[in-house]
């Protein structure tokens, strides 16, 4: 935020209040102040003793109090004195300038901009507008990670991203729930899917070792233009609801290879009940066992390779035969036959989903 704005603010208040007032950023450098011989001073001894009060302190001299307007304190405002007037024109001054941080940085700030492109706060014809008055590159390839943190944290997600994504100028990172932080990156033009997953499991490793967070992340395809990342932002949400049903071993979930998981995930259960009923003609799905089922499962991991599974399944060639000529017997279905195996694990991924959805009563 450009100190010039709260030097401006404080200079209309200096004949309205005749005690010296000022603001302290966050390395407890005064940037503003109705004094203006004070400007430059320090004062991080005041921060410190800031982060243990609840609201406000007082010490030699003067009144403090935190300015609020975001995820973390940045500026403090300061009133001369230590009574109950420099106390309620602490409280005054911290709400006035709250607001006008708000509104400053809703207007100027790059990070509130990304983050009303990809929650479709803004006009579509007004973003190319609000680039140029940003000075925005509009047609860098971006990314869109969506980190879900699935436990507590002793510092709060959002900080902890910031910690790693310093450089303001070309990643974003933006809160968009308690536990859901949104990381906008920008990439090389032509980096491949496997690049981009390894970052995302560096992320996710940092996060673990150095914080002790567990995530699940979301990512989206890579997009080169700006009005795109309202897209990527709903695929990196798709990504993880998706990988909720289908990938639920992974916690790295690209959009791209969610594959026919993410057609499935689209129908209407209605849909997919009925063609349930369609394939399983003589028995439900429910009627084969865990062991069957284990069974289906590894015979589709060996691409269908009846030696292959057999050898994995520690059981002789012919057993594995006798229970495919029961799950055939059973279903009507072949898992031998290319056909009939693509029916059935679409059938297995439809039957998933429909157990991932809530009861209706």
């Amino acid at each position: 935020m450009s100190n010039r704005l709260f030097q401006g603010v404080i200079h209309q208040m200096k004949e309205a209040i005749d005690r010296v007032i000022g603001v302290i950023d966050e390395n407890g450098l005064i940037i503003a102040c109705s004094e203006l011989l004070k400007i430059g001073e320090v004062r991080q001894g005041v921060r410190d003793e800031l982060s243990h009060a609840s609201e406000e302190i007082a010490m030699g001299g003067y009144t403090y109090r935190p300015i609020l307007g975001g995820v973390k304190t940045e500026y403090l405002v300061f009133v001369e004195g230590e009574d109950k007037m420099a106390e309620k024109m602490c409280k005054l001054l911290a709400i006035s300038f709250g607001n006008i941080k708000n509104l400053y940085d809703e207007k100027y700030d790059k990070g509130s901009f990304i983050k009303n492109i990809i929650l479709d706060n803004i006009l579509p014809s007004d973003i190319y507008i609000k680039s140029k008055e940003l000075h925005f590159n509009t047609e860098e390839v971006r990314i869109v990670f969506l980190i879900k943190f699935t436990g507590k944290t002793d510092m709060m997600p959002f900080e902890m991203l910031q910690n790693m994504f310093p450089d303001k100028s070309k990643d974003y990172v933006i809160s968009v729930g308690e536990n859901d932080i949104v990381l906008v990156k920008e990439i090389k033009q032509g980096t491949d899917s496997r690049e981009i997953e390894k970052m995302a499991t560096g992320i996710a490793d940092t996060l673990s070792t150095e914080f002790y967070a567990k995530v699940i992340i979301g990512i989206s395809t890579a997009v080169d233009n700006i009005k795109d990342l309202a897209r990527a932002y709903k695929e990196a949400q798709i990504a993880l609801e998706v990988g909720k049903v289908f990938e639920t071993e992974k916690n790295i979930i690209s959009y791209e290879n969610l594959g026919i998981g993410r057609l499935i995930y689209q129908l209407p259960t209605t849909l997919c009940e009925i063609f349930l009923q369609e394939v399983f003609k003589k028995e439900s799905l429910d009627a084969l066992d865990r062991e069957t089922l284990m069974t289906i499962q590894c015979f589709f991991e060996n691409n269908l390779n009846v030696s292959e599974t057999s050898r994995k399944l520690f059981v002789h060639r012919n057993t594995l035969v006798y229970r495919l000529e029961k799950i055939r017997k059973l279903t009507g279905l072949d898992l031998r036959e290319f056909e009939h195996a693509i029916t059935f694990k679409v059938a297995l991924m439809v039957k998933k989903y429909l157990n991932s959805k809530p009861m209706k009563f």
